[in-house]
């Protein structure tokens, strides 16, 4: 095919279910193939890395075209969390572990986690608020010093 990529920086901007497991997966194969990647973690995907609300990401059921449901049924109470427990059992059978443990998984790989800085002051969010494996809270400058020469993907 193409020529080689050697690096590669994934920035992670929606906090639903579906937001954020493709940064994941894309991230992890990368590191699994012996690619360098960074994960950017701003605006609602800052969820995916925020202690308090890494274990309780759901899919989004209103407005979403992928789940072919009229955004009626979507809003119902509820919803988002039989959604949730109805994908949750599905990719358990597929091996694809929760978003903490998959997150856990990632760093572990060599992915670097980074939150960034003007979303965190957005949020009031501190390096206390995340997850043990975010390296540190960046600005987007910091953030395109760590992807030069690599390639950029926006989720």
């Amino acid at each position: 095919m193409g020529g080689t990529l050697d690096k590669v920086s994934i920035i992670v901007s929606k906090g639903s279910l579906e937001g954020i497991y493709p940064p994941l997966i894309l991230a992890g194969g990368a590191r699994a193939e012996g690619i360098e990647a960074d994960l950017f973690f701003t605006f609602f995907g800052l969820d995916a890395v925020t202690r308090r609300r890494i274990g309780r990401i759901r899919p989004a059921t209103v407005g979403n075209p992928g789940l072919h449901l009229p955004t009626l049924v979507g809003a119902l109470p509820g919803m988002p969390r039989l959604l949730a427990r109805s994908l949750a059992r599905r990719m358990e059978r597929l091996d694809i572990p929760p978003i903490p443990e998959f997150v856990e998984m990632t760093a572990d790989a060599g992915a670097g986690l980074y939150g960034c800085q003007a979303s965190c002051d957005l949020f009031g969010l501190t390096m206390a608020d995340l997850v043990p494996q975010v390296k540190g809270i960046i600005t987007v400058g910091d953030f395109y010093g760590l992807a030069a020469g690599g390639q950029i993907i926006y989720t």
